[in-house]
This record gives C-alpha cells, sequence and structure tokens, in this order.
C-alpha cells in the first residue's frame, strides 16, 4: 500500500500533499521535529521526532520503503530513500532516481565546498507557482504509476 512520507519542517507543499493523498485515500506521515498543524480529515499523522541533525531524516529512511513516495528537497535524505527502493520528488516536481541523484550529490558538494571557500553563490531559485503546480502533477503520476505495479 502506497503511502506518502513528507519531510516536513520546511515543506512548502504540505497542502497539496494533503489534498493529492485524500483524492487517492493514501496515508501521510509528515515528519519534523517541531509542532505541525495537519488536517484533521484524511489520514494524515503527524511524527515529532526528538530535535537533532536528522532525527526526522532518520524516520523517514527508516520507515521508507518500495510502494512508498518521499517529499523532500533534501539531497542526502534522497538517495538515502532511494536505496530503500522508494520515490522521491521535490517540491518543485523534480523526480530523483538513481540516474540522477549522483549529479545533485556531486553538485551539492562542489557548492558547499565554494561556500566554505567564501566564494559567493546563489541559493535555490524562488519557489514559484509553476512549481506548485508541477508537484502536484508529478505526484499524481507517480501514484498512478505506483499502482499499476504488482505489490
Amino acid at each position: 500500500m502506497t503511502r506518502i512520507l513528507v519531510d516536513g519542517d520546511a515543506c512548502p507543499v504540505k497542502d497539496e500533499v494533503y489534498r493529492v493523498a485524500l483524492r487517492h485515500d493514501l496515508k501521510v506521515y509528515v515528519v519534523s521535529s517541531g509542532p505541525l498543524r495537519v488536517p484533521a480529515r484524511g489520514r494524515v499523522e503527524h511524527v515529532r521526532v526528538r530535535p537533532g541533525l536528522d532525527s526526522a531524516d532518520d524516520w523517514i529512511v527508516e520507515h521508507a520503503v518500495p510502494q512508498d513516495v518521499v517529499v523532500t528537497a533534501d539531497i542526502p535524505l534522497a538517495a538515502r530513500c532511494l536505496k530503500n527502493g522508494a520515490r522521491v520528488i521535490a517540491p518543485d516536481g523534480a523526480v530523483f532516481h538513481e540516474g540522477s541523484i549522483g549529479d545533485a550529490l556531486a553538485s551539492r558538494e562542489l557548492l558547499d565546498q565554494l561556500r566554505q571557500m567564501g566564494v559567493p553563490t546563489s541559493g535555490p531559485a524562488p519557489f514559484v507557482a509553476a512549481d506548485r503546480a508541477r508537484f502536484v502533477a508529478q505526484l499524481g503520476r507517480t501514484i498512478e504509476a505506483l499502482r499499476r505495479e504488482p505489490a
């Protein structure tokens, strides 16, 4: 049974996840180290983990299985979830997969090294309505693809 696991602390598309999950009758786990409000309707559960570096990430990785969809912009978390066989979608609708995660990790590492050397780097592009629409469409396509796969 497909579930959606959301890296909840800074996720800008939680409301969209809730709507899509309700439409498909899917369980959603929103994982965070701080308080969050989740809707009373639908099958949404807030999982609050102890504060600490990677606590939410660790919970998600421990629970993500093939047939699950993980929503995160965290590239190292995406890589860990892919190793478990989960599908991973970023809030802007980008799909992480085995063929792309190596490049994403390398780019992240390079930018981190440049910042440590004092080289100014641009941050992520501003999150816009088109990103939100791409995410909703991709989440729907991913759920439909998972439903067509044998369990």
